[in-house]
């Protein structure tokens, strides 16, 4: 494994005992992510998480002896590595709500919000939901103080802090929209996307985006004198965001027309591994309940971080130092960003639940869903028709031992999840038979 491309300062001396075992351990959480034959268990992690704790602890040392507390070098490099497997470990044995889970996020978050400040161009629920993921952090991050070390908590505290900078930034530069403008403004960068995605499918869809050339003739057409009107006709503020916005959908529509899919030969290899990226993505974000093992994500973070950190000066070279054109460096840029948010939807919809209780908790999701299904079409004619469903409650139900679910001698994370999943399986299955029982009495 390699590091993520950074500038690099070089290493103290009295550092290089410190290199050595955040590289070990580093190895170490590896091996444990790679290690699928059982799940994983939570005395591992938090044992892991102690021992990449105490190396902090003594290069904070260090580094305030000799007067350099911001130092950045491969140390730090490797300490990322370790933070961000230890955040997705907490994630996979169910521990989403405690400080070390949040990392992983923040990296992830802060890549989202760079790209939509250089791609310029995101509407306010991008940002609604940035903000509320940030807030959920916050709150997480609060709640450790007593619990986890101040070393962990003042990083985590900066990783937010420079993210809501960046979010506000971006909140200003909606600021002083009508809204008015609002629905055209976000069906605009709906349309953006939507032109992107078609240009990096495997057979380009003409009709496709020729289909959203002409909505955006229809948009235009309701434009008078060059402006968009509110319904009592006067001109609302942000003229400037939205006109130049749909000018940009026009000329990237044009382009990606003539275009037809094929990107610069050049840039291809980064092309093509960017596009197989996204589509493990996309697969994993369709499976994410049966088949996703959070430190997975990990190996695609990175991969993404290298592709993201390549660049010079935010363009996208070829090995011969040639800059990709307009229409390979809008594309990638797509491909990456639209990758990290995937990984950002994967994260946000993980389960505080263990790995380990994954299966017990997927069905009964899974039958949560019938049973609400049944109920939204109006219920059973019969008790006996919830015969299966109480069947597959019971069964569940009997693995319980003293109320926990065990696995072996272990009592994995997220018994109140699946807990009280069941009992709301139960309530729904007793109302539809309640309700079945008062019928066939009428």
């Amino acid at each position: 494994m390699t590091d993520s491309p950074a500038v690099q300062a070089p290493l103290d001396p009295q550092e290089s005992p410190i290199l050595d075992r955040v590289l070990h351990l580093r190895d170490k959480l590896s091996l444990l992510k790679q290690d699928k034959s059982t799940y994983v268990k939570s005395h591992d992690v938090l044992r892991l998480y102690d021992e990449v704790i105490e190396q902090v602890h003594q290069l904070n040392v260090i580094r305030e002896k000799h007067g350099k507390p911001l130092e950045q070098n491969r140390v730090d490099n490797v300490l990322d590595d370790c933070f961000q497997l230890i955040s997705l470990f907490f994630l996979t044995i169910g521990r989403n709500n405690e400080a070390p889970a949040v990392y992983s996020m923040t990296s992830t978050i802060r890549r989202l919000l760079d790209h939509l400040k250089e791609a310029a161009f995101f509407s306010e629920k991008d940002l609604e939901s940035a903000s509320h993921t940030l807030d959920k952090m916050q709150e997480t991050v609060a709640r450790g103080k007593e619990t986890y070390s101040p070393h962990l908590l003042t990083l985590l505290g900066h990783r937010i802090d420079t993210c809501r900078n960046i979010l506000a930034e971006l909140q200003d530069s909606l600021a002083n929209m009508s809204p008015a403008l609002t629905p055209v403004h976000e069906r605009l960068v709906s349309i953006l996307r939507s032109i992107a995605a078609a240009n990096t499918r495997s057979k380009f869809p003409t009709a496709e985006v020729e289909g959203f050339r002409e909505q955006l003739k229809e948009i235009k057409a309701t434009m008078v004198d060059g402006k968009f009107l509110a319904e009592d006709s006067t001109t609302p503020a942000g003229q400037d965001v939205v006109v130049g916005l749909l000018e940009r959908c026009f000329l990237w529509s044009e382009i990606v027309l003539k275009r037809k899919g094929k990107i610069d030969e050049r840039f291809k290899p980064t092309y093509e591994k960017l596009v197989d990226i996204r589509n493990q993505l996309e697969r994993l974000s369709l499976t994410q309940a049966w088949s996703l093992r959070e430190t997975d994500l990990y190996n695609f973070q990175r991969q993404l971080d290298r592709v993201d950190e390549s660049r010079v000066d935010g363009n996208f070279i070829d090995p011969t130092g040639y800059k990709a054109d307009l229409h390979a460096q809008r594309t990638l840029l797509y491909l990456l960003r639209r990758s990290y948010a995937y990984i950002y939807g994967l994260l946000i919809s993980s389960e505080p639940v263990s790995e380990a209780l994954l299966p017990v908790y997927n069905q009964l999701q899974t039958l949560r869903r019938c049973l609400l299904e049944v109920k939204r079409s109006g219920g059973v004619s019969s008790p006996r028709e919830l015969y299966p469903y109480s069947m597959k409650l019971n069964s569940i139900d009997n693995m319980r031992v003293d109320g926990k679910f065990l696995v072996g001698n272990d009592i994995p994370e997220g018994q109140a999840s699946v807990n009280a999943l069941l009992a709301e399986c139960y309530d729904i299955s007793y109302e539809l038979r309640t309700q079945a029982e008062e019928n066939d009495s009428d």
